[in-house]
């Protein structure tokens, strides 16, 4: 081999060697790092007095899609204790996570899990609420999302109080089967505004798909409905029947990732 061939094929093995470890850096830089993970309780209401759930913590599973119970990581939630689900409306929300530092790569899945002290009030009466025991672990929620290295993310837990409540035949038992939707803040836009009169008890709803994302107006008759995905949404307003104020439509109401549209205050006729 002369000089001239064996230069050549230094470089081609060096050529190779670097674009092979190039490769490779491209591959796993995302699952290299960390991330800073946010989470918040929000409520998509029921037509109860009050929905308490006891919340004990907040875990993930990261760069795993198994099913099983291995793999999980607590955020060592802040702000644990019982709520009523009922008063997380107008923008009220619970911080369960702050900047808490994960590995980056995929947020496969969720889990909140609640403790024992779970009841619900119905007409002034309270029941307990008991949980299926394959849930007591407490529930996991799909989200596989990724996270890019050295970037926060915010996600929101919005409890479905209607579709969690299930009264269990005729036993007299009220069962609690969360139903919770998990949505990135950073892939989605947030509507808000406020009632006239305020002392009316109002739902907001949009439609997205399939689903009905919904809230109440709070004592001051503001609302935020969080986690829309873009689009053009239809804002129901319904007032409690009992107070003689008619269903409005606001249509056309334009919902920007990132971004909260505010609406002009909304009068009930």
């Amino acid at each position: 081999m002369n000089l001239n061939t064996f230069k050549t094929f230094l470089f081609i093995a060096f050529f190779s060697l670097t674009a092979l470890s190039c490769s490779d850096d491209d591959s796993s830089s995302i699952t290299q790092g960390s991330s800073k993970l946010t989470i918040k309780l929000v409520d998509n209401p029921g037509d109860y007095d009050h929905v308490y759930v006891d919340v004990v913590d907040v875990m993930v599973k990261v760069n795993d899609d198994t099913d099983d119970d291995n793999g999980w990581l607590s955020l060592e939630a802040i702000n644990t204790g019982v709520y009523d689900l009922l008063e997380l409306t107008g923008g009220l929300n619970v911080l369960l996570a702050d900047n808490y530092e994960i590995p980056s790569g995929t947020l496969n899945q969720i889990r909140l899990v609640l403790g024992d002290n779970n009841t619900i009030v119905i007409d002034g009466d309270t029941f307990p609420l008991t949980t299926p025991s394959a849930q007591q672990s407490g529930l996991k929620i799909q989200v596989n999302e990724t996270l890019e290295p050295n970037f926060e993310y915010t996600f929101w837990l919005d409890f479905d109080v209607c579709q969690s409540i299930v009264e269990a035949g005729n036993s007299g038992n009220i069962i609690l089967k969360p139903v919770i939707r998990a949505v990135a803040e950073v892939s989605t836009g947030n509507i808000s505004g406020s009632i006239l009169p305020s002392n009316v008890q109002t739902q907001i709803s949009v439609i997205v798909g399939t689903d009905v994302i919904s809230t109440y107006t709070d004592e001051n008759g503001n609302f935020i409905l969080v986690g829309l995905p873009s689009g053009t949404y239809d804002v129901i307003v319904n007032p409690n029947p009992e107070s003689g104020f008619e269903e409005a439509t606001l249509e056309d109401v334009v919902v920007v990732v990132g971004q909260t549209t505010v609406l002009e205050t909304i009068e009930l006729q």
